[in-house]
Formats: C-alpha cells, structure tokens, sequence
C-alpha cells in the first residue's frame, strides 16, 4: 500500500509539470480555400487541448479582417487567456504574434527584432506545476536571402537569456540545415530532435519551418510531437509538443 501510495504521488507530480504546447501559423485566420474562419482555427487548436499557443500572422484590428482583434476573439473561442504582440502596423491596425495559455500566464515583453520587415519576439511567463516557465513566441522573416534572419536569430540568442527553463516557439521560415538554425541551436534544443516534423506546404508538407525549442535541454523530456493533419484553415500544418519538465539529466531525451 505504501509503495502504490508513493508511485501515486510520483505520477501525480509528473503529470503536474506537464507543458502541452502548440505552434501554429493561422494566416490571418484565411484558409487555402480563401476562407476567413477563426471558428475553425480555434476548433484545431482545441482537437489538442493544449496549455499553451503560440500563433503568428495574426491580425488586430486590420482592415482586411474587419477589424476583429483575433487574439482576443481566438481567446474566447478556447476558452484561453489571450495576449498579443503586435510587429507591423497594418490596414489601420497591426500584424504580429499572440500566446493563448490555460495555464496562468502573466505578459512579460514584446521586443523588436533586427530586420527590413519588422519582426518581434514576445514573452510570457507561465506557471507550470508551481514551476516558473519562460515562453517565447515569434515568426522570423521569410525572404529568400537568410541575413534577416540570420540577425533576428542573433539577437534571440542574446536577448532571451531566461532564468527558468523555457520554451520558445513559431514560424522560423528556416529548415533544420540552414545558418539560422545552427545560430539558434547554440542554446537552444529542438523538440522531437532528430525526427523532422514537416508543416509546409499545407497540402503535402516537404519541409518543416515551424518549431517548439526548450532550454536548457536537461530540464525537459519530451514526450510527444507531431504535426496536426489540419490541412485547410491556414497555409501552414500547426506543431504540437507535449513537454515534460523535469530536474533529472537522465531523463532528457
């Protein structure tokens, strides 16, 4: 009885200190079918219940999505808490990033990162089975030449210094290979390394631009992630990661 009543316990601390988290390119909410549905981006989201979102190309209060501040109406259509991050001034509103999280979350910053096209990397604070966790959200550019983000990778890597095990998590418009990546990957990990988990193009996904990193490496184990088969609400397959966090180096993978 003792030995059951202390795996109990165990199992219970574990499960407690459970992060599902999700990252998700909505397109504005417009789907490949040229649809602008919110209704079934949220209904996405949810078909994993995650604890944690991280979106981008999401609109506030733009023109061509009828002045709808998305965040906050995805906030609503989860049930989650809603921040946003804008990073470009739009159509009278503004274009950037939004976190949803269940779990409690407190907004920490929205920085700008180096680059022609203005990009940001925003932070919230979450509270994790009593533990402090640092998440960040952002999307990189996507031009053809890699110096933009090249330089918005540098600057991640110097601005985001956490004191708390942290994640971050988004459209990076880099694949594994590339400069942008081996930049980020000096303190970052990449969840469900080595296995490529491939988001784009929606339809018949070749490469995988979307990610969920963790740092430090040894304060996670990774349980799942892969790619929602999703294929018409957005231009892009969302990611999903289940992270477990943990004090173990043994129980990293």
């Amino acid at each position: 009885m003792r030995v059951l009543l202390l795996l109990l316990v165990a199992l219970g601390g574990a499960f407690g200190q459970t992060l599902r988290v999700l990252s998700y390119n909505i397109h504005h909410g417009e789907g490949v079918d040229g649809r602008l549905d919110l209704e079934r981006i949220a209904k996405a989201i949810l078909s994993v219940q995650p604890d944690v979102v991280a979106l981008q190309e999401v609109d506030g209060k733009t023109q061509r999505t009828k002045g709808v501040d998305q965040a906050a109406e995805l906030g609503r259509l989860t049930g989650m808490r809603h921040f946003f991050g804008p990073a470009i001034a739009l159509e009278g509103g503004h274009y950037g990033n939004a976190v949803l999280a269940k779990v409690p979350a407190v907004f920490t910053r929205n920085a700008p990162l180096p680059g022609k096209e203005r990009r940001a990397l925003m932070e919230v604070t979450l509270t994790v089975g009593g533990k402090k966790v640092a998440f960040f959200a952002t999307h990189l550019d996507a031009g053809r030449e890699e110096t933009e983000r090249v330089a918005a990778a540098r600057e991640i890597l110097k601005s985001a210094r956490p004191t708390h095990p942290a994640v971050l998590a988004g459209d990076l418009n880099a694949v594994m290979e590339s400069e942008t990546m081996g930049i980020l990957g000096k303190a970052w990990t990449r969840a469900g390394a080595p296995d490529v988990h491939l988001t784009i193009p929606v339809g018949t996904p070749r490469r995988q631009i979307d990610y969920v990193l963790v740092q430090p490496a040894k304060q996670f184990r990774v349980v799942e992630v892969r790619v929602l088969e999703e294929a018409v609400a957005s231009d892009h397959r969302a990611i999903f990661a289940v992270l477990e966090l943990v004090n173990a180096p043994s129980a990293v993978r």
